[in-house]
């Protein structure tokens, strides 16, 4: 909204401003740290008079975790509420991409948030059917896919970049939209499997948002696609506002939510800002990056995976428990100390991940 300020400038004045995507995403970043500040304890204390008991814990699950009866759930509005005050007052509204991953990210914001109010009124830790969820993410990821094809260049639409290899991309044709739909749906749920300790899923989720932020703002820069022989995808910078204002209410939620938590993200916001990372590699182009860059909810997501088909196939268990960070807590390891060493291993895969911009 504020973009459109630039327009009464003459190119030396403060208006110029608002024209840069750098300085949007400053702003961008500011509002939303700002708006996790101030609305962060309201929230949490609404939470507690309505939820009353709080999230529902696992009765198999480590028994340390027992000490968390009563947090509050749902913390995810408030990472959502201040994304989208930031990202409409900062962003440009023209750009049909911005509207693709925000739709995304809300879709299945709504779908955490139905299932965590069922759990919570419940009081049990099943809450919205499993295959609902899947089904209703497929048709909001199958939408997101057809949408991004549409607005892609048509020298870039249906078509799959690999990373390491300058200009060649895979035509996917047809098949594009199910790969999206496989990308957007996988993201959303690796990192909701990952939301399992206190601050575990928010810090990977930033580190892995702002590495595709950095992609989006490289490859919507023609200058930048030509020097690192990259594809070209006009009005991908756009992305980087919301990137940025993603960061800020992240790091408002973290104040909260760091050990001992006084309020958990919640399907509400793990399903969310996971569609939204599938969402901004669908719009980029750089869908394999993302496994790199967000590898630690792929491996959290297969430890589950492996888990459940060699339990049906042997009767025996591959790791103490699934996913894999509660396998740790079966091995005596503190929360604090899981938590930190999977934020290192976030960013040393962020940093490979951005590594492939030049390896080419």
């Amino acid at each position: 909204m504020l973009y459109w300020l630039g327009q009464f400038s003459d190119g030396g004045d403060v208006f110029n401003l608002f024209r840069y995507i750098t300085f949007r995403a400053g702003g961008a970043f500011l509002t939303a740290l700002l708006f996790g500040f101030l609305f962060g304890r309201p929230l949490i204390d609404f939470l507690r008079r309505k939820q009353k008991k709080g999230q529902p814990i696992r009765e198999d699950g480590p028994q340390t975790h027992f000490v968390k009866a009563g947090t509050p759930t749902m913390g995810g509005l408030l990472i959502l509420s201040a994304l989208l005050v930031s990202t409409l007052l900062w962003a440009r509204l023209d750009n049909a991409y911005v509207w693709i991953v925000l739709f995304v990210t809300y879709a299945f914001g709504m779908i955490g948030f139905a299932d965590d109010y069922a759990k919570v009124t419940k009081q049990n830790t099943k809450g919205v059917s499993s295959r609902m969820r899947f089904l209703i993410g497929l048709a909001v990821a199958c939408a997101a896919g057809a949408a991004a094809a549409w607005a892609h260049p048509a020298a870039l639409t249906g078509r799959l970049a690999l990373p390491f290899v300058n200009e060649f991309m895979l035509n996917l044709g047809l098949l594009f939209v199910p790969f999206s739909m496989l990308v957007i749906v996988g993201a959303a749920n690796a990192v909701n499997l990952t939301d399992g300790l206190d601050g575990l899923a928010i810090m990977p989720v930033m580190i892995a948002a702002g590495t595709l932020g950095v992609i989006a703002y490289a490859v919507g820069r023609v200058d930048f696609t030509q020097y690192l022989g990259i594809h070209y995808v006009p009005g991908s910078g756009e992305l980087l506002i919301f990137v940025a204002a993603l960061i800020g209410g992240g790091l408002g939620f973290l104040w909260y939510n760091a050990p001992p938590a006084a309020v958990f993200m919640g399907d509400t916001g793990s399903l969310a800002l996971g569609g939204a990372l599938g969402a901004i590699a669908v719009v980029t182009k750089h869908e394999i990056v993302l496994a790199i860059v967000g590898g630690l909810f792929v491996v959290e997501a297969l430890s589950v995976i492996i888990q459940v088909l060699y339990f049906k196939r042997t009767g025996r268990r591959v790791f103490l428990m699934a996913p894999i960070h509660h396998h740790f807590e079966k091995k005596g390891w503190a929360e604090p100390q899981i938590v930190i060493r999977f934020w290192i291993i976030s960013l040393i895969l962020a940093l490979a991940g951005l590594a492939t911009l030049k390896l080419r």
